[in-house]
């Protein structure tokens, strides 16, 4: 069970492999697509609806983040972005926000620099092994791509 405080503002996340099941799917006419789970579509509609800033930091570009990030009206979306560190540091900066203020969540050793970074950090289950050793990371119940998404909204809005 995830612990968060009531302090948080902003959710800030990786996308495949957290809110996608870590899979990509190539078409026969050379086209990758994702599938998305439908609970972890409605945790940015809960996000949103109770006042939660969201951003996205992926490693990729794709549409199913630029399908969200209308729909939703995502504050912060940067795609193929290889060191995310940066990327995060200046989306609390813009903000304001203290390190109480926002979470991270993501799965891969790119995303490690912003977990140690964040005071509150989570992961999903698959992760990689040198994910789940960061210090006071939590673990989801759900999977990737499988409402682990949602268990963070879930957990932010009860």
């Amino acid at each position: 069970m995830l612990n968060l405080p009531k302090t948080i503002k902003m959710v800030i996340t990786d996308f495949d492999g957290v809110v996608t099941d870590n899979c990509v799917y190539i078409n026969e006419d050379y086209t990758m697509s994702r599938k998305l789970n439908f609970k972890d579509v409605m945790a940015f509609s809960i996000l949103k609806k109770n006042g939660f800033k969201i951003g996205i930091i992926s490693g990729e570009k794709n549409s199913a983040i630029e399908i969200l990030a209308k729909k939703f009206e995502i504050e912060e979306v940067h795609q193929n972005i290889r060191i995310k560190i940066d990327v995060l540091k200046n989306i609390v900066e813009k903000y304001g926000l203290s390190k109480e203020e926002f979470v991270y969540i993501g799965d891969d050793i790119n995303d490690i620099e912003c977990l140690e970074f964040a005071k509150y950090k989570i992961t999903v289950g698959h992760s990689v092994s040198k994910v789940k050793a960061v210090k006071d990371i939590q673990i989801t119940e759900n999977s990737a791509g499988d409402g682990a998404f949602r268990e963070v909204a879930d957990c932010l809005t009860a």
